[in-house]
């Protein structure tokens, strides 16, 4: 079994872009000849396809990456309702279960050079009574990009969430800016007041609304 090759990509918050940021970073890869899947380990907020319950976000990353596996496979947990996942499951009267995301990260990451896991919401979302997305990423032993959505209240959000990953000894390797709101009062000073915060080198920066083709350039220092 070979060591995978990949990141896991986190957020300070939901709705900042961990999905559009994925997508374009697998994009940025697979023109570089890089084979790449995706997974979606949990994800809340789906509806019906072919009898089956399907994730937008889980989809996006499907079609993103240049390999194809089965949905199962990239997306073991995903539940009707957007809502917390932990109470999601619960509902459903499903417990996470952290081996079997093993497993199918095991089997995706034997199908391409590089996989890319997304979290769900935040780094300290619960996942089960016991375990969060912290302990999901350090489960899979991959480096974690920070996704931090650029609005008001990001300063405090990114030093937290990048604080929490550290403290957890998972690998932070870089973050992201992800302009949500296009140029809000201040963008660029709090981009800064972040960068002069953290240790760890700000990967890229990207525009409201911004091409996918663009997003895949400015994404290329992220690996």
């Amino acid at each position: 079994m070979k060591t995978p090759h990949g990141i896991f990509v986190t957020g300070t918050d939901t709705e900042v872009g961990k999905t559009y940021v994925s997508c374009a970073l697998l994009k940025m890869l697979n023109r570089q000849g890089i084979s790449t899947i995706a997974m979606k380990p949990v994800a809340s907020g789906a509806e019906k396809q072919n009898g089956k319950y399907v994730n937008d976000d889980a989809l996006c990353l499907h079609t993103a990456a240049s390999m194809n596996a089965p949905y199962d496979l990239l997306n073991p947990y995903v539940f009707p309702d957007p809502i917390a996942p932990h109470i999601a499951a619960a509902k459903e009267n499903i417990e996470i279960d952290f081996q079997q995301i093993k497993k199918s990260f095991q089997t995706l990451s034997e199908l391409a050079d590089f996989i890319l896991v997304e979290g769900v919401g935040g780094w300290l979302v619960p996942l089960n009574h016991k375990q969060t997305v912290a302990d999901l990423a350090l489960m899979l032993n991959l480096p974690v990009v920070m996704v931090v959505g650029m609005r008001l209240g990001c300063i405090n959000h990114a030093l937290l969430t990048a604080n929490a990953i550290q403290q957890s000894g998972a690998c932070l390797q870089g973050w992201i800016a992800n302009k949500l709101e296009g140029d809000y009062p201040c963008v660029g000073e709090n981009i800064e007041a972040i960068a002069q915060r953290l240790d760890v080198p700000l990967l890229a920066t990207l525009d409201y609304q911004l091409n996918a083709d663009r997003a895949e350039l400015v994404c290329e220092l992220v690996i």
